[in-house]
């Protein structure tokens, strides 16, 4: 198979709301930026992929409502309803394969527009068993805090572990340009901060947020014929989903990002992701899943995320950082587009164009990133520099 890189890529700053354009405005924005990054023309790309869930969007067969912003008209255009690391993984697949050369992915979140979220997460509750009780699905988000929490057996720890997850991102985040919710978390501000779903804090939850990323990917033959940014290869992906049963799963562990990021580390021919993966920029839509998602990733043993945290091995200047772009704590809930911003950080920071936010030793990173309640599907990403 043909190795394919990622050659541009554009997004807007990520805003608690966007009332003065609508999320063609925010696309159009993202692909501009994106084709300008890639030294292309729109008439020069393939395919389109876009992320999204018609739910969400309020219109259905969503592909039909993409084109015009991305100059896709009369040309090959897919929706899938899933984050976008699954998008690039889809895209990888149609260069790879010798399908074409030049994929574009693209992702949104307009969640501001949506009325009541939480009653669009109930149609995907399980429909005879868990429906019925009427309850937020964030319910489950908390049962699953709790029984992590009880796998411990460590709560001080714990806690200032949680803590320490949100003071980290929020104030990576304020070395963002692209964040929506840096901020400067005293324990004061921590302790006050009112409980939302037991035990989970307000703080410790990821606020909604607008914005739109575009990624352009490219074969390497055809990087090889132009003169565009430096490329980011893609060396492994990976996707899976966990039964969402809640009499069945696991509550204590993240099997599907384990799941993923060994399809991931498979193809990416990575024994061990502690020594080969620089950095990490994994979801945290919920502070207690940074260190689970850890645990899944190979990062530490289970159970010893929180001895990671509170030893600073994530921390921008740690061994292992974790989130330097803020995470969803930092950067807010992105829906779909969740992904691609992760995306973001990660060529950014393998191209040395974080700026304030520039890791020493930045030449793999990884993003994970989790579809959120009440699913258990995750996706896994690697890339590199070379």
């Amino acid at each position: 198979m043909r190795k394919v890189a990622i050659i541009g890529i554009g997004a807007t700053k990520a805003k608690a709301k966007t009332p003065s354009v609508s999320y063609k405005e925010l696309t159009y924005e993202a692909a501009k930026l994106a084709y300008k990054d890639a030294h292309i023309g729109h008439q020069e790309i393939d395919s389109f992929v876009t992320l999204a869930e018609d739910f969400n969007e309020g219109t259905a067969i969503f592909d039909e409502y993409t084109p015009d912003q991305l100059g896709a008209v009369l040309k090959p255009m897919q929706t899938i309803c899933h984050d976008g690391l699954v998008g690039i993984a889809n895209a990888y697949m149609q260069i790879a394969s010798g399908l074409f050369d030049i994929v574009v992915v693209e992702s949104h979140s307009k969640i501001s527009n949506i009325k009541n979220k939480a009653s669009l997460e109930h149609y995907a509750l399980d429909p005879n068993w868990v429906a019925p009780l009427n309850m937020p699905a964030q319910t489950l988000a908390a049962l699953e805090a709790n029984c992590y929490a009880q796998s411990l057996s460590v709560n001080g720890q714990l806690k200032e572990a949680l803590r320490s997850v949100v003071t980290k991102n929020k104030s990576n985040a304020k070395k963002n340009p692209y964040a929506a919710y840096p901020q400067t978390v005293t324990s004061k501000e921590y302790e006050k901060s009112p409980s939302r779903f037991t035990p989970l804090k307000d703080i410790e939850i990821a606020h909604h947020a607008d914005g739109a990323c575009v990624v352009v990917l490219a074969s390497e033959d055809r990087i090889q014929k132009s003169n565009g940014s430096s490329p980011v290869w893609i060396l492994g992906a990976g996707w899976s989903t966990e039964t969402s049963e809640i009499g069945s799963k696991d509550w204590t562990r993240a099997t599907y990002a384990k799941n993923a990021a060994t399809m991931a580390y498979k193809m990416a021919q990575i024994s061990d992701p502690k020594k080969e993966i620089d950095f990490c920029e994994i979801d945290d839509t919920y502070a207690f899943k940074e260190l689970q998602h850890l645990e899944a990733l190979g990062a530490c043993q289970p159970g010893e995320a929180w001895k990671l945290t509170l030893d600073e091995v994530t921390q921008p200047n740690g061994k292992h950082p974790v989130n330097v772009s803020g995470g969803s704590l930092g950067m807010g809930e992105l829906l779909e587009a969740k992904g691609l911003y992760q995306v973001l950080e990660i060529v950014s920071q393998l191209r040395g164009q974080a700026g304030k936010r520039q890791l020493a030793h930045a030449r793999r990173g990884l993003a994970f990133a989790w579809r959120g309640v009440p699913t258990t599907s995750g996706a896994c990403l690697i890339l590199g520099a070379n």
